[in-house]
């Protein structure tokens, strides 16, 4: 309470109170501090507000008016008091999320989904993009990361690890042989993400053996589901995140390639923004993120 709201406090109090020494027993504090805050009060207004004797203390006509001002003024301070600790005490309002393209969609959906069925008070507004947003700038409750965190002002809660992963369509198998190691994709049709550019190497890892594949794209697009499509289709060999491909997978529209050999994974993070009290639908998102997908 601000010095202003808490005189306002004790002159109510005050007011209301046969004495000072009345007043000072129930607000916890000194006679002489009681009148301090009254008339700090009387200074700022230039006006007595109450009339003090040897016997009694009244109001004056300022007085009356201003106590009934101060109440009306601290009730309006503990409405809205009670409203930002019901917000901060039940998930409800708006909840902005970003996550990379891929993960939103066939990771964290089927968690926003749950959420969403447990606390129809609060309305998702989730952006798909795989680019690194300003979480203050752009309004942004929680973020999913990708990679390494740079930005130490936000509280990370590490997620499952997102894997590489190849595979090829069933009818792309059909027609050529299955790779045994990763030096056979030479001889087969890749599909890649435009963004890794033209001189890409997928890099299969297996104990202390590392091998390295240029890859010369039969066919590139900057977006994982058309590569995805591409791949069920039978154009190719594709190499994408577990969680853009592993339904497909497991649906047996796609085989998991060389499963003895490991592509490279990157750490991913559930992040919010370094509030010492996060609001409920912050908090109760975030854990649900991490007991879902942690």
């Amino acid at each position: 309470m601000s010095n202003k709201l808490q005189s306002m406090h004790v002159f109510v109090v005050a007011a209301t109170s046969e004495s000072f020494a009345a007043a000072a027993r129930a607000l916890d504090m000194s006679s002489v501090m009681v009148g301090k805050h009254v008339q700090a009060l009387e200074q700022q207004l230039g006006a007595s507000l109450i009339a003090r004797t040897t016997r009694k203390q009244t109001l004056t006509e300022i007085g009356v008016n201003y106590l009934e001002r101060c109440r009306d003024v601290l009730a309006s301070v503990a409405a809205a008091d009670t409203v930002a600790e019901n917000l901060r005490a039940t998930p409800q309002g708006n909840l902005r999320i970003s996550a990379p393209v891929a993960y939103g969609t066939h990771r964290l959906m089927p968690v926003i989904s749950e959420y969403a069925a447990n606390y129809p008070q609060v309305n998702i507004d989730l952006e798909l993009n795989n680019r690194v947003v300003n979480m203050a700038d752009e309004a942004v409750d929680v973020a999913i990361r990708s990679g390494s965190l740079s930005n130490t002002d936000l509280i990370a809660r590490p997620l499952r690890a997102s894997r590489m992963l190849a595979a090829a369509s069933p009818s792309y198998l059909a027609r050529h042989a299955a790779p045994v190691h990763p030096s056979d994709l030479a001889q087969h049709n890749c599909l890649s993400l435009a963004a890794w550019g033209s001189k890409h190497v997928w890099r299969f890892t297996k104990a202390d053996e590392t091998v390295p594949v240029p890859v010369e794209a039969a066919f590139a697009s900057n977006y994982g589901q058309a590569l995805l499509a591409a791949a069920v289709s039978g154009m190719g060999v594709v190499v994408q995140t577990d969680a853009l491909l592993e339904a497909s997978i497991a649906a047996g529209h796609l085989i998991l390639l060389l499963p003895d050999w490991e592509l490279p994974s990157r750490a991913l993070h559930v992040v919010r923004r370094a509030e010492i009290r996060p609001s409920a639908k912050v908090r109760s998102f975030v854990d649900l993120v991490v007991a879902r997908l942690a």
